[in-house]
Formats: structure tokens, C-alpha cells, sequence
């Protein structure tokens, strides 16, 4: 299950693809590991507002979208997966077995539907067990300023210029700071083991260049970064290198 009093179950699709990367989020999570999600697509298809607060989003060249998944039958893609102690983020008043993210986890990852999805573990031999885990998922401009307001989505989307969050379908390209931060995140997933490609790092490597999407839903990273080698580099400014650096 993905929850229990104590652990929550996280699944990580970007940044989060790294032991060191996830550690700067969540620094007491254990068990870090790679699985698969199921029936879900992931994609650079909506610009986030942190971009441009921190001054790393290009407006002019459209490059300034952030990743989510979507539900996508048929589709899969490589994860990481680790438990984290239950502080904070889950609502307490959650009925059952449920999850509900808490006010504190909402507000970390304003934009999306935080949820419980399908996955499936990468190392388990034999018959795969179906587990779910609590993952960040595409959501709706509509219910964006349902939960935070329309003062807000001005402040944090239509000051900057950006007329919608969820609402795009072409021309938005990944923000290079931030799909460098995801390669490399995805090539040192596991630092313990010699990098191999049929290794754990391999693995999780060639998903992200392989089953992520541009807002096309066609195009791979892989493709995107053959005809844009530059971004991988463009490195991040000097207060960033830290959380920008896989």
C-alpha cells in the first residue's frame, strides 16, 4: 500500500529520479529503489511558476515547461520509489485507507493532483506484484483556482505572462535548467553500483530519454536533446547548482 501511519510510499518521475536529488527533498526517505508506473504518460506540457521565480524560464523561446505524468493507458515509464515518514503529508482526517495530501504537501506542488497510482517494482523476479504509490500528476487550470484563488494563479501565472497552466498542446518546450537537472538525475540514479546501460542506471536513463514526451506527446527526449544538444550545457545559476545538478 502506498500509505501507512508511519510511511508513505513516493514515486518520483523527474528530479526526484536521483537518491541525491530526492535526499534535498525528502532527507530521511529509505529504501530507495526503481519501478514502473503503469498507464501513465510523462510530459513537459505546463510552465511552472517556480521557473520563473527563480529566474530560469525563457518566455521568448517558450522553454520554460516543468514535467508531470497523465493517465495514459497503455503507456509506462521508470520511476523511483522510496518511503518517507508521514510528517505532514497526509491529512489526518483521511477516511480509510485513503490517501489525502495534507495543506503542507499541497502547497509544495501547488499545480498538480497529488494521487495514488498503479506501479510495479523494477527488481521483483517472478510474478509482478501491483503496488501504488503517491506521485504528482497533471491537473487542471480550473482546479488550480478552485483550491488557490484567482489572486493567486495572477500572482504565481498571469503576471509572468503565462495565460494558462494546464491548457497547452504545442509550442511550450522544456526549461533547459531544469531537463539538464533531469538527465542527470536519471543517469546517477543509483550511486552505489558501477553505471552499466542494463544496469540501474542505465535503465532509468534510457526511460526518461525514451517514454518522456515533449507537450507534442510524440517527440522523446531523447529526439529533443539530439536537435538541442546545447541544453545539456546549460547549467544553472550559481545559487542553483546545488538543487539543479542532478
Amino acid at each position: 500500500m502506498s500509505t501507512t501511519d508511519d510511511y508513505i510510499t513516493i514515486l518520483g518521475f523527474g528530479s526526484l529520479l536521483s537518491e541525491k536529488s530526492s535526499r534535498t527533498t525528502f532527507p530521511t526517505l529509505k529504501h530507495f529503489r526503481l519501478g514502473r508506473v503503469l498507464d501513465h504518460r510523462r510530459t513537459f506540457a505546463h510552465p511552472a511558476s517556480i521557473f520563473f521565480q527563480r529566474n530560469i524560464a525563457k518566455l521568448e523561446t517558450l522553454e520554460m515547461s516543468s514535467l508531470s505524468v497523465e493517465y495514459k493507458e497503455g503507456f509506462s515509464m521508470v520511476c523511483s520509489v522510496f518511503e518517507v515518514p508521514n510528517e505532514g503529508l497526509a491529512a489526518a482526517d483521511a477516511p480509510g485507507n485513503n490517501f489525502v495530501p495534507s495543506q503542507k504537501f499541497l502547497e509544495r506542488e501547488e499545480e498538480f493532483e497529488i494521487t495514488k497510482v498503479r506501479y510495479e517494482e523494477i527488481e521483483t523476479s517472478g510474478n509482478q506484484e501491483i503496488k501504488e504509490g503517491v506521485i504528482c500528476r497533471r491537473s487542471t487550470d480550473e482546479a488550480y483556482i478552485a483550491r488557490w484563488g484567482q489572486e493567486r494563479f495572477q500572482k504565481n501565472y498571469l503576471d509572468y505572462g503565462i495565460k494558462t497552466i494546464w491548457g497547452w498542446n504545442e509550442g511550450i518546450r522544456p526549461c533547459p535548467v531544469y531537463l539538464r537537472h533531469c538527465v542527470l538525475a536519471a543517469w546517477s540514479c543509483d550511486s552505489h553500483e558501477k553505471w552499466s546501460k542494463d544496469g540501474v542506471g542505465g535503465i532509468c536513463y534510457n526511460s526518461f530519454l525514451d517514454e518522456t514526451y515533449l507537450v507534442d506527446r510524440v517527440t522523446t527526449i531523447r529526439e529533443y536533446i539530439d536537435q538541442y544538444p546545447e541544453v545539456m550545457t546549460t547549467k544553472p545559476p550559481d545559487n542553483l547548482k546545488e538543487r539543479y545538478s542532478g
